[in-house]
Formats: C-alpha cells, sequence, structure tokens
C-alpha cells in the first residue's frame, strides 16, 4: 500500500510502488535559533530510503547533519550546482538534476520542475543554485512535491497530479515573497486540481521563544489552507496530517 509520511517542515517519506523516497530531511532537534516543536523522528526515517530529493540549498531544506545519518549508499538527488554540500553528508551518490530532466530511482520517475525561491545558500551571497520542485511518477500516480516556491503561471502545466505536496508556511510569524502561505497555496491547488494535496512546510520549527507569543503560526495555515481551497476546488480532498503523522494513499 502506497503511503505518506508527514516528518514536519518538507520532510516527507513517501512509499511509492514499492520505491521510498524522503524529501527535503532535517531529522534533528534543532537548526540555528530554530526548535523541533513536534515529536523527533524515528532515526528508522534516515535507515529506510532508496533515494532522497532535495529541493534546494537552503539550511532548512539541505541540512549537512542530518544527511549524515543517512546511509552513505542512498542516492541524493539534488539541483544542479549542490553536489559541493550535498558531499558533506557523507554520501557516496549525488546525482545532479536541472529542470525538465528525470532519473529513475527503483519505480519511480522523478522529474525536476520549476520552483520561485531565493536561490542562495545563505540568502544573499554566493552561487545562485536553482530551486526545484519534483514531480514523481509510478505506474498508477503522480506526485508533486513542490519544495519551497511561490505561485507561478506555469504551476498549472504540472497538474493534474494525484497528490500534491504544497508548502504553506514556513518558521516564523510571517513569511515574504517566494513562500505559499494559505492563500497562494489554495490557488496552487485551483491550478494543479490534485485528488489530494497536503500541506507541508509548517509547524516544526519555531524561534527559541515566540511560541509563548505568537503561537497561532504553529497550528492555524494548514487549517486556513483547507478552508480556502474547500471554497476554491472543492472537489479536492485536503488532507491535514500533523507533524509525525502517516497516511495511506488511495488507490
Amino acid at each position: 500500500m502506497d503511503s505518506l509520511g508527514y516528518i514536519g517542515h518538507a520532510t516527507t517519506l513517501m512509499r511509492l510502488d514499492g520505491t521510498t523516497v524522503l524529501t527535503d530531511p532535517v531529522l534533528r532537534g534543532w537548526l540555528g535559533p530554530l526548535r523541533r516543536q513536534a515529536a523527533a523522528p524515528s532515526p528508522e526515517v534516515a535507515m529506510i530510503p532508496d533515494a532522497v530529493l532535495i529541493s534546494h540549498v537552503h539550511r532548512d531544506h539541505l541540512d549537512v547533519r542530518s544527511l549524515r545519518r543517512l546511509r552513505p549508499s542512498t542516492p541524493l538527488i539534488v539541483p544542479r550546482g549542490a553536489s559541493k554540500w550535498a558531499l558533506r553528508g557523507g554520501t557516496e551518490d549525488v546525482r545532479e538534476i536541472g529542470i525538465g530532466e528525470t532519473v529513475s530511482v527503483g519505480a519511480v520517475d522523478v522529474t525536476a520542475v520549476r520552483a520561485v525561491h531565493n536561490a542562495h545558500r545563505d540568502r544573499t551571497w554566493g552561487e545562485p543554485i536553482q530551486p526545484l520542485g519534483y514531480l514523481l511518477k509510478v505506474r498508477n500516480r503522480t506526485v508533486y512535491f513542490a519544495g519551497d516556491t511561490d505561485l507561478f503561471p506555469e504551476m498549472s502545466e504540472f497538474g493534474p497530479v494525484d497528490l500534491a505536496l504544497l508548502p504553506v508556511w514556513g518558521w516564523g510569524s510571517s513569511i515574504g515573497e517566494g513562500h505559499l502561505d494559505p492563500e497562494r497555496a489554495a490557488r496552487a491547488v485551483e491550478m494543479l486540481r490534485p485528488r489530494l494535496a497536503v500541506p507541508i512546510h509548517w509547524g516544526t520549527f519555531y524561534p527559541i521563544g515566540l511560541r509563548r507569543l505568537r503561537p497561532e503560526p504553529l497550528t492555524e495555515p494548514p487549517r486556513e489552507f483547507a478552508r480556502l481551497a474547500g471554497g476554491l476546488v472543492p472537489e479536492v480532498e485536503v488532507r491535514v496530517l500533523e507533524p509525525g503523522s502517516e497516511t495511506e494513499l488511495d488507490g
């Protein structure tokens, strides 16, 4: 049975036709000033994927310390130019990919697609590395993993898909351009027309002390997204998964 586990932030674990894919793994309890608010993932999460997808080089998506928990033989699929950071995680198999290119892992064909997001490792300096989303195709299913992106017109060309994993927030009390918020994520659902949409990139990391002052960004964005998407495309199922939870995928 195919399934989706929401580990937290942009980290998901998909089982698709016998192949297990992990996305943007951040598996530890802290990241700079950010602290994990949900339960820590099981160590098994790092041991079972057949492949790992990295959407872009920001530290909350390409976390070298988390990569070191993976089996060195696990293939990492990364944006072109990102190997120099991915290799620091100890992997023996880094596969760079650009927009429109496809690589295969097990039963899954992985195609890189455009994402609109800041392209620098540290936001303002260094070599720009094109952020990516991914389309995963197996015999009976197409999954869109958006990584981290803003809305853009070409997104409608990716659909229809069976499952859309869409970021709806971040780790602070506000977000800016280059991100989907609940309203823009709902418009993405309207463009993609998935059978099932699952909000990601929310409720996992938060700056130290901010939770006491502004707890609502931890829990409200996915529910606001579900409400707005339901108004725009009521035929699409929106399934909100708490960090650390898992769901079976139909069909």
